[in-house]
């Protein structure tokens, strides 16, 4: 009988170019009850990102052509940034590597070699405090709406965990949601319009008690559970349908028998499907897949 698995579970993002390393951390999370992905470059990881949203991710700072302070940077900024906390992995100890860290949107650093107490420690004070904060932000979730912040230029600060799920626009089209938002705060408000760009219509609330300004936006669902992780995920449909069927809990066989495949094709899709979410088990994927199902 297979194990049936929730969203509830926290997933670590470890990026490090060092397969040593990046074994061993993986390992020490998962014997501490968390599921891991991994990636081994920054491009990789911003790529992830866009697909699983993970609770924390562990950096390393220094990796080639891009490194984790411009990851972490891209990652924090941007229509598709992270809640996630990112915690810096480095062996630089300068205080300007630090505040470098900082600066690019992490919010604790630790040296290598990594003690793993430390590192669990650490990343639970982290998780904890980071889910208060997105508690209290998806106060602001009504009646199937979304809630953005932006500041007065236009960057987009934060959104509802809600917003942030379904929020998909291409460069262009976020360009254009920016350049309403600031036009939002020249015009009085009888005579700001909603905005429709992207499959999203956004419509402008007001200003916050910190000047952010609050933007809800409305997107139509109308996939089935499988095209939602074929989308997420970049699978094919009937990698998508062994994914579904692996988050309820079924095992090769099941899911062999349901689909009408033979045990070997379903393996080979599985590793396909681990390949694309940067996962090495079955648990990790089935977590991170019903995450996706459940925040969308």
């Amino acid at each position: 009988m297979g194990k049936h698995v929730t969203a509830d579970q926290n997933i670590a993002l470890v990026v490090d170019d060092d397969p040593n390393s990046l074994s061993m951390i993986s390992t020490a999370l998962e014997e501490n009850g968390m599921s891991v992905i991994v990636a081994r470059d920054g491009r990789t990881a911003i790529d992830l990102v866009k697909r699983v949203r993970p609770d924390v991710i562990l950096m390393d700072a220094v990796m080639p052509d891009m490194d984790g302070f411009e990851t972490c940077h891209i990652l924090k900024t941007g229509p598709q940034s992270t809640h996630a906390p990112i915690i810096f992995m480095t062996g630089l100890t300068e205080p300007e590597d630090v505040l470098r860290g900082l600066a690019a949107g992490g919010v604790d650093y630790i040296t290598k070699p990594v003690v793993v107490d430390e590192l669990v420690a650490r990343i639970g004070i982290h998780v904890i405090n980071s889910k208060l904060i997105q508690s209290a932000r998806d106060a602001h979730d009504v009646s199937g709406r979304s809630l953005l912040a932006f500041d007065q230029s236009g960057i987009l600060v934060w959104g509802s965990k809600m917003a942030m799920d379904t929020f998909n626009l291409n460069p262009v089209d976020f360009q254009t949601l920016q350049d309403w938002v600031v036009d939002c705060t020249r015009k009085p408000v009888f005579q700001i319009v909603q905005l429709t760009v992207g499959g999203h219509t956004f419509h402008y609330v007001g200003f916050s008690n910190a000047s952010e300004i609050l933007i809800k936006f409305i997107q139509e669902r109308t996939e089935t559970p499988k095209q939602l992780l074929a989308r997420f995920l970049s699978l094919t449909l009937r990698e998508a349908e062994v994914l579904y069927w692996l988050t309820l809990g079924k095992t090769n066989h099941d899911i062999s028998v349901i689909l009408s495949l033979s045990p070997r094709t379903v393996n080979k899709h599985l590793e396909k499907i681990f390949q694309k979410m940067g996962v090495d088990n079955r648990t990790s994927a089935a977590v991170a897949a019903d995450r996706i199902l459940h925040l969308n």
